[in-house]
């Protein structure tokens, strides 16, 4: 059976390597919050919410306009990016604005954005 030549063709552990990698692996804690984080922006539409959220501070009835779906649904987006602290509301009378919680999220978006246009 041929092997494939994307895989070693020997079996030899790289200790030093291997421990060295190994302090890169944060803890569980830590890694169940990035798949979290990193799992509700693989949605399209929350991951549009967070786009729009980059460069304007919206209601949600404003971004229900921009992507065509009702409050509701938007509503219900928003509750799980705010739940995940990557986006935060402020009041206004009776309004509600939505907005990136902080650089972080502008940063990761923006990285995101970079690697896939190079």
């Amino acid at each position: 059976m041929a092997r494939s030549k994307d895989v070693c063709e020997t079996e030899y552990v790289h200790e030093d390597r291997v421990k060295s990698a190994r302090k890169a692996i944060h803890d569980d804690e830590t890694l169940l919050g990035m798949a979290e984080t990193f799992g509700v922006l693989s949605d399209p539409t929350r991951l549009k919410i967070v786009l729009a959220l980059l460069k304007e501070e919206l209601c949600v009835c404003d971004i229900a306009a921009l992507l065509k779906v009702t409050d509701s649904a938007i509503s219900h987006q928003l509750r799980l990016l705010k739940n995940l602290r990557l986006v935060k509301y402020r009041r206004d009378g009776k309004m509600a604005y939505y907005s990136l919680e902080d650089k972080h999220i502008e940063d990761l978006i923006r990285v995101a954005i970079r690697h896939i246009s190079e």
